[in-house]
């Protein structure tokens, strides 16, 4: 009975990694900079007009994990992780990159995964079964055969459906860059780099290595795609200059944010006076609370631009959380003119008016944060930051309703049920207010039903 155990547990870990596969990373934590969101946005657009999709109806969300990886997971958006920005040199090595998930996103690839577990799940059963009855028919080591079997044309079936759904991605990400008039040097490039990853770390090119592998051989991808890119009429199409100077100034954003200050110091000396420098090193004293040199620093970026929204959207920031709200609001009110109301600089621009302490502040804290939030809902603490107005101003019921909005996004469900119901019962029936406490009580009630299913 022991012997027979083994190949079943063996096919639980690989329905088990089916399983994995379908998933994304939950533990990854999503990085909200305005900035950077509007580069990406700007990188993916030409792709997805390409694709036959309209401006704007592909969103790219930055994941703060240092693996050079990115993804889809159903919908319209591609998940890019920190890793492969600060891994990348240009803007186009990442567009060849955001080509390549798009392909997924249109080739339906997703919908498709689970066909393509089904299939493989489909033989382990059977190959079970057949193990099985053989098995009780006293043909054991038989019985054993037929399971193993079973589970490696499972596992070879599900890797070829991966491997075909790469290279349709590969193909689908060269039209689109075609199409948009985009050089693929950078995607041969990108591909170099995770091919010079993988003889780093002792990956097999071999033929037979890659029929163990999800992706194609990263040598053939090159040598498949290189053939294509260069017979393209954009093959030859200078890269966008402006998307590269925003993508260098926030790579060096992002070093700043996410590296210790001894490691960015390292990377980017005091001597060196570029964007990406100061913009890291602020991070970094800011990091510090050294924060006359992060004032410094940002301070040299609005010598060189003093309209560039995100330098002064950066400053108010430094001058906020080192306690000067009053000093910070010219620059993040400028800064949200600047950027028509973006939601992310305006939610800041309104916890600055709100730390002020300054009541004649909170109207427009109100109008500020109310805009940011119709334009983008996703943003817990610009919601917690509305409802400390609505309670400053005594309006209680919108205050519980600010608060079960930023509660059912952070997880804290039976929180959010209870604000959504309080404010149900203090907003007149029937206003739009009123039907948005329903909606967010009916969807703690679901994610509670489901929590309890799961235990």
């Amino acid at each position: 009975m022991r012997r027979l155990l083994r190949p079943v547990s063996s096919l639980l870990a690989f329905l088990a990694l089916l399983a994995a596969a379908a998933q994304p990373a939950a533990a990854q934590s999503v990085l909200r900079d305005a900035e950077t969101e509007a580069l990406l946005q700007d990188m993916v657009d030409p792709l997805a007009q390409a694709a036959g999709l309209q401006k704007g109806a592909v969103d790219v969300v930055l994941l703060n994990d240092p693996s050079i990886n990115a993804f889809v997971a159903g919908g319209q958006r591609i998940y890019v992780h920190s890793g492969l920005i600060n891994a990348a040199d240009t803007a186009n090595e990442v567009q060849g990159v955001l080509a390549h998930e798009l392909g997924h996103i249109t080739g339906g690839h997703i919908i498709g995964f689970s066909q393509g577990a089904g299939k493989a799940t489909k033989i382990s059963v059977l190959s079970m079964l057949v193990g099985l009855a053989a098995t009780l028919a006293g043909a054991g080591e038989a019985g054993m055969g037929a399971m193993a079997l079973g589970q490696q044309a499972a596992m070879g079936s599900f890797l070829q459906f991966s491997r075909t759904q790469e290279a349709s991605a590969d193909a689908a990400g060269a039209e689109y860059l075609s199409k948009a008039g985009i050089t693929g040097k950078g995607s041969i490039a990108f591909f170099k780099k995770l091919q010079n990853q993988e003889f780093r770390y002792g990956y097999s090119q071999s033929d037979e290595a890659g029929f163990a592998r999800t992706h194609p051989l990263t040598g053939d991808r090159i040598s498949r795609l290189e053939g294509e890119y260069e017979k393209d009429p954009a093959w030859n199409t200078p890269p966008d200059p402006d998307l590269q100077r925003r993508f260098v100034a926030i790579k060096g954003k992002l070093f700043g944010f996410l590296a210790k200050p001894a490691q960015t110091f390292n990377a980017y000396p005091e001597y060196v006076n570029t964007v990406p420098a100061h913009y890291a090193r602020a991070y970094a004293y800011h990091k510090e609370a050294r924060m006359d040199k992060a004032l410094e620093e940002t301070e040299a970026l609005i010598a060189a631009e003093p309209d560039n929204p995100y330098f002064l959207e950066l400053e108010g920031q430094v001058l906020l959380e080192s306690g000067k709200p009053d000093e910070s609001l010219p620059a993040l009110r400028r800064a949200t003119e600047l950027t028509g109301n973006t939601p992310l600089i305006a939610s800041t621009f309104g916890h600055a008016l709100i730390a002020t302490e300054d009541p004649s502040h909170y109207a427009e804290a109100e109008k500020v944060l109310k805009a940011a939030v119709a334009r983008d809902r996703e943003m817990p603490f610009a919601w917690y930051q509305l409802g400390v107005v609505y309670a400053a101003n005594g309006d209680m019921p919108r205050a519980r309703l600010a608060s079960a909005e930023q509660q059912i996004m952070t997880g804290s469900t039976r929180e959010a049920l209870r604000s959504a119901e309080a404010a149900e019962r203090g907003l007149p029936e029937g206003s739009p207010d009123w039907i948005r406490a329903q909606d967010v009580a009916m969807q703690a009630r679901a994610q509670l039903e489901r929590e309890e299913e799961r235990h």
